[in-house]
């Protein structure tokens, strides 16, 4: 049995390092879409690594839709062209661990269009969702406690909501990053947690009332103060 204790950088380094022997075992093999790639053990044993790294780049490629996993099948080559695949291979490689301010960006951008489109789409049980969150991030910010991942929680059943399952992704995607960074820089202070309350409510109210642009600004407002911290 393989034990490795990582740090955040050495693990992406090993990540990259597969992938692009991965990339290398399709191209000396002559692999064509719909092959079938050996098996996680078999690459664990072949790249000398243990498993559930090879599990995290074979995530991370089908995540770009280079791979596609089928249970109790295997992994296959996507129908993407040999040239096509190295080019995207190259640019998986060569991204860099989103900062904080990157993060916020993204987050921003994408919770004024969730919040528009879940305003159009939601259903009663979307609303439960979102006012179960609510109430939970409420009474941890009254009773002077972390509210981070209720806060963010809210928010991840507003992309729900949406109907988006892209969207939805991407928010997934990035909260664990924003919770830690969040932690990290002490964003969240006393006064911005209980302000989240009344921002919070007012989002679910318009998209309770389905009013698409009333929800959009409210989400901006919401985000005014944070986006004035990240380029302060």
């Amino acid at each position: 049995m393989k034990l490795e204790i990582l740090t955040k950088s050495e693990n992406s380094e090993v990540q990259k390092e597969i992938i692009s022997k991965i990339r290398d075992l399709i191209n000396y093999k002559n692999l064509e879409p719909g092959d079938k790639l050996p098996s996680e053990r078999m690459l664990s044993e072949k790249f000398k690594v243990s498993r559930s790294n090879v599990r995290e780049a074979i995530q991370k490629l089908e995540f770009y839709g280079l791979l596609k996993s089928i249970p109790q099948s295997g992994t296959f080559v996507a129908n993407i062209g040999v040239i096509a695949m190295n080019g995207m291979i190259e640019d998986i490689l060569r991204l860099d661990e989103p900062d904080f301010k990157s993060l916020v960006e993204t987050r921003i951008l994408l919770e004024l269009k969730t919040a528009r489109l879940a305003a159009l789409r939601r259903s009663e049980e979307d609303l439960a969702n979102m006012e179960k969150a609510l109430n939970a991030y409420r009474d941890k910010v009254l009773n002077v406690e972390d509210a981070v991942q209720e806060d963010l929680l809210f928010h991840l059943a507003i992309a729900k909501a949406s109907g988006n399952s892209t969207m939805n992704t991407f928010m997934l995607i990035i909260t664990p990053e924003i919770i830690t960074n969040f932690r990290k820089h002490h964003v969240c202070d006393a006064n911005m947690s209980k302000r989240g309350i009344t921002d919070h409510q007012a989002i679910f109210n318009a998209i309770k009332e389905q009013n698409p642009q009333l929800a959009k600004q409210k989400m901006k407002d919401h985000f005014r103060e944070l986006y004035s911290y990240c380029y302060s």
